[in-house]
C-alpha cells in the first residue's frame, strides 16, 4: 500500500494553509492508497513527523509551509536509512528552495505539478549535526534578519528582511574570518559571507544564477566592503546575476567550507539562528529525491 504524509504548518501563507488542505488531500488520493496529515504545533515538530516518515516507510513526504517547515522536515530527513521523496507545496514568505526547483508560488499550482512530477535528485549541506538545504550566511547583515517578526513578514513580505539588514549599515564594521575551502584559506576582514546551494536567496534568483541543486558545491561569495558608493554599484550586478565579478568580493566555489573567527558571530542558516563559529559546512551530494515540475 502506497502512503504520503502532508506536513503543514497551519500558521503559512496568512494562515490560509488549513483552506489549501483539502486540494492536496484530493490531488495525492489519486496518487497514493493512503494520505496522512500532520500539523505542526511547536518548533520541531516537523522534523519528528518527517522522521515518523522514514521509520514507517512512506513513499512520499509534503511540505506545506515556508523555508523553516522546508528545513525541519529536511532535518528529519537527512542521513535516515529510508528517505521518502520528498515534495513542497511553497506558503511562506520566500520560499527559496521551492524557487530553485522551478516550483511555482502559487499553491494551487504547485499542489497540481505533483500529478506528473519527475523526480530530482538535490543536495543538501550539513554544519555540525544540523542540516540546511539552501543558505548560509555570518556577518552583521545575516543577524539582524533575526529581529523580522511574523508580522513583518506577513505585511512586507521578504522586504522584511532587506530593511532590517539595512539598519546595520549605520554602524558597519567588519569582522577578522577564516574561510577554509576546497582549494585552500582565505584570510582577511569581511562585512557579510553568503554560501548557497541554489540560486535563489532572499528571493533575489540572480545572486548565483550558475547554481545547480545537485552540483555538489557551496557557491560563496565574502563581500569585502559595504560603502554605500560599492552598495550602488553591487545592487546593479546582483540583478544582472553578476556580483561575482565584482572588486570586492571574493567568489568561491567549494564542497566543504570551515568558518571561524576571533569575535562572536553565530551563523544564519537557511533565514534561521545557528551556533556560534568556527564551524564546518560539507555538501551531502544529491542527498534527496524531489518532486519538480517536468520542465526542470
Amino acid at each position: 500500500m502506497s502512503k504520503v504524509m502532508i506536513i503543514i504548518n497551519p500558521s503559512s501563507g496568512k494562515e490560509k494553509a488549513g483552506q489549501i488542505l483539502p486540494n492536496a488531500e484530493r490531488v495525492l488520493r489519486c496518487i497514493y492508497d493512503q494520505v496522512i496529515v500532520r500539523k505542526t504545533e511547536v518548533e520541531g515538530d516537523a522534523m519528528e513527523f518527517a522522521k515518523e516518515s522514514c521509520a514507517e516507510k512512506f513513499d512520499a513526504v509534503i511540505s506545506m509551509g515556508g523555508d523553516g517547515t522546508v528545513n525541519e522536515t529536511v532535518n528529519g530527513l537527512a542521513e535516515q536509512k529510508h528517505r521518502p521523496v520528498f515534495g513542497i507545496i511553497p506558503l511562506g514568505t520566500v520560499n527559496d528552495f521551492a524557487r530553485s526547483l522551478g516550483i511555482s508560488m502559487d499553491p494551487d499550482k504547485s499542489i497540481e505539478m505533483l500529478n506528473e512530477a519527475q523526480i530530482k535528485d538535490a543536495d543538501i549541506g550539513k554544519i555540525n549535526d544540523r542540516y540546511f538545504m539552501n543558505v548560509l550566511a555570518v556577518g552583521a547583515i545575516a543577524e539582524a534578519t533575526y529581529n523580522v517578526t511574523v508580522e513583518q513578514k506577513t505585511r512586507l513580505g521578504s522586504l522584511a528582511y532587506f530593511i532590517e539588514g539595512a539598519k546595520t549599515l549605520v554602524k558597519k564594521t567588519p569582522f577578522p574570518l577564516t574561510v577554509e575551502h576546497d582549494q585552500g584559506r582565505w584570510l582577511g576582514e569581511a562585512y557579510l559571507l553568503i554560501a548557497t546551494m541554489t540560486n535563489s536567496v532572499g528571493g533575489f534568483e540572480q545572486l548565483a544564477p550558475e547554481a545547480e541543486v545537485n552540483d555538489g558545491k557551496l557557491h560563496t561569495f565574502i563581500i569585502k566592503d559595504l560603502s554605500l558608493p560599492l552598495i550602488i554599484k553591487i545592487i546593479p550586478s546582483l540583478i544582472k546575476g553578476e556580483i561575482k565579478g565584482h572588486e570586492e568580493v571574493e567568489y568561491i566555489q567549494t564542497s566543504k567550507l570551515h568558518l571561524s573567527t576571533s569575535e562572536e558571530h553565530s551563523i544564519n542558516i537557511d533565514g534561521d539562528e545557528g551556533c556560534l563559529l568556527p564551524i564546518q559546512a560539507n555538501v551531502l551530494h544529491k542527498h534527496l529525491r524531489l518532486f519538480v515540475p517536468r520542465t526542470i
